[in-house]
């Protein structure tokens, strides 16, 4: 084989990150709905691999000693649930960027229905867990992706 098959990233559409997921059985729960806690899943899935795209190496900087993100808060609002083999996007934002965190919202849509709004705001810490400013190119590529009047 010529080249290794990737996971999807996901793409950017103007200031939001879209990421596909999928609902497999292990998603959901005696009621053939998508476990509650399940939606955090698919958005740390979808805040990874924004990170990729945006060229943030979280790997290495916690290799390297510098630190990483952590979630300092996160706020859940359910709509409609998903259900076994539903098509999902997430689709995130960059709602505010300060020295040290990100705030992000991410809306978990099957076609144009919203079923899940998450706002989380992740900390840069250090490897001793205190809070740090994060690494300046970090900020820059967060920039460039912040909407800066969200709605």
């Amino acid at each position: 084989m010529e080249s290794e098959l990737q996971p999807s990233s996901g793409i950017f559409e103007g200031h939001c990150h879209l990421f596909p997921v999928r609902v497999y059985y292990e998603d959901t729960d005696l009621s053939g709905l998508v476990y509650h806690a399940n939606y955090l899943k698919f958005c740390e899935r979808a805040r990874s691999d924004l990170l990729r795209l945006l060229g943030i190496d979280q790997r290495k900087a916690h290799e390297d000693g510098v630190g990483n993100y952590a979630v300092a808060e996160a706020n859940l609002r359910y709509f409609i649930p998903a259900r076994l083999d539903d098509s999902l996007t997430v689709q995130t934002e960059c709602v505010e960027l300060k020295a040290a965190s990100v705030r992000l919202r991410q809306r978990l849509m099957r076609g144009g229905d919203l079923l899940v709004e998450v706002t989380v705001r992740v900390g840069f810490i250090a490897p001793s867990g205190r809070p740090r400013r994060q690494p300046d190119e970090w900020r820059k590529a967060f920039d460039d992706f912040f909407v800066k009047d969200p709605e």
